[in-house]
């Protein structure tokens, strides 16, 4: 039998439906079944033969129009033209590794550290966010003196051995770890606790007693600031910080996994972790940092990551190289030139406020939910029950991509749409996706 994964067989291309492909397409899937392993998958029922991207659009084989709903890998969009030249002009210099001596990673360093807390003091390089919650959670180990991790029920943290085993959102064909615990996300949609945050950190606690009474020492608690695998859980802002206070107080650090939430992304604040007025122990990143070149950090406070590197070497070849950094610098200096966290926190509120339209004329959509442009919307069979609709939400994301719209779905019952886009995403985008969403739902909510 094969054990489904919630984040990777939820929305997929799967044998049943080859048949139906046009000729070309079935090829190309026939070809990936041939020489790729098995564990690959494909978005959609009808997969997407993408050729060109610019900005938050991308266009097909055909040369069919795509608005891209869903990428956070191009950040700042497709292609920036910013990106291009700075890529293009380092590889014509020089690119190789970091035990030699060269400007670009100190120069960004310097630059990326001014937007975090002044605790964070330090940097480390990789070339993806599963190499750099990996390292984390080996500092995490190593200052604390314990091997506990904690995470919520449906996170997704990386495919190393280390990150998988803290990685529930695989499915129940991928262990976890002996030593991870979870608790359940923060779905104050479903939940409705007095006090969320005192209810989420007593939900922490009460793992890190378990981990006690089986001979488990606290060594930290990794989180994604907006739970986007748990179904996008922003608020209310501020909940996490009585959930960290615990975390401390048991000997733990923080560990901020800002892939998703970072850069801007919630408009609020330039890292996710900040609209809940905390600070991590350490800071993880990924895929936005260089829209599109493999290039990933762990940012930490100095006397937490000392535990690791004043006694363990650390060697990544292509982490920090001269052209990853130079796509790096180049997306933060877009990002604060052309004021995207400010542009990503305008366009959200508007999107908000346009999809929460659609759900006081849809009783299939429950909950609309968001931080700048990273939201969740919410499909459901009942609003009164708020009986997740799971069915539905995979038909709809199937008419949006006969639509040109192209994006996902998240959360434990697979139901929640997830909208984050480039945020190169404009006001005319919205009457596109809105417009889409809005003659999807009357077919099939009727």
């Amino acid at each position: 039998m094969t054990t489904r994964s919630t984040i990777m067989d939820t929305n997929s291309f799967r044998a049943e439906h080859a048949e139906a492909l046009r000729p070309e397409i079935r090829q190309l899937t026939d070809k990936r079944d041939r020489i790729l392993g098995e564990s690959y998958r494909l978005f959609y029922r009808n997969p997407v033969h993408l050729v060109k991207g610019k900005g938050q659009y991308l266009w097909d084989a055909e040369g069919r129009k795509y608005l891209d709903v869903y990428n956070n890998v191009a950040s700042i969009g497709h292609c920036h033209p910013a990106v291009v030249e700075a890529v293009s002009q380092q590889m014509q210099q020089l690119n190789t590794h970091t035990r030699y001596l060269h400007e670009n990673i100190l120069n960004y360093t310097e630059s990326i550290l001014a937007t975090t807390p002044a605790e964070i003091d330090r940097a480390m390089y990789m070339c993806t966010g599963s190499e750099a919650n990996d390292l984390a959670i080996r500092v995490a180990k190593s200052f604390s003196g314990g091997s506990g991790i904690i995470v919520t029920q449906e996170a997704y943290h990386g495919t190393s051995e280390l990150t998988s085993g803290a990685s529930p959102a695989l499915g129940s064909g991928q262990a976890l770890a002996p030593t991870t615990r979870v608790v359940p996300a923060p779905d104050f949609y479903r939940l409705t606790p007095n006090d969320p945050g005192q209810w989420f950190a007593n939900e922490i606690q009460k793992q890190i007693d378990d981990m006690k009474q089986n001979g488990i020492k606290f060594a930290g608690f990794l989180a994604d600031s907006i739970f986007s695998s748990d179904g996008v859980l922003p608020n209310p802002p501020g909940f996490l910080k009585a959930a960290i206070d615990v975390v401390h107080q048991n000997g733990g650090i923080f560990i901020a996994d800002e892939v998703q939430p970072g850069f801007a992304r919630t408009g609020d604040t330039f890292w996710g972790f900040a609209r809940h007025g905390v600070v991590p122990d350490i800071i993880t990143t990924g895929k936005p940092m260089g829209n599109g070149i493999p290039v990933s950090a762990l940012f930490a406070k100095s006397d937490v990551l000392a535990s690791f590197s004043d006694h363990i070497p650390y060697f990544n070849t292509f982490g920090g190289n001269p052209v990853s950094m130079a796509a790096a610098q180049a997306v933060l200096k877009v990002i604060q030139e052309e004021n995207l966290q400010e542009h990503s926190r305008v366009m959200g509120a508007r999107l908000l406020e346009e999809l929460r339209a659609l759900q006081q004329k849809y009783r299939c959509v429950g909950d609309v939910r968001g931080a700048g442009l990273f939201i969740g919307f919410e499909l459901v069979t009942d609003p009164e029950t708020k009986q997740p609709n799971k069915a539905l939400a995979l038909d709809l994301i199937e008419r949006l991509r006969d639509q040109g719209i192209l994006t996902s779905v998240a959360g434990p019952y697979g139901n929640v749409l997830k909208l984050r886009p480039p945020l190169a995403f404009q006001a005319a985008d919205i009457d596109w996706l809105v417009g889409g969403l809005d003659r999807a739902l009357e077919q099939l909510c009727a």
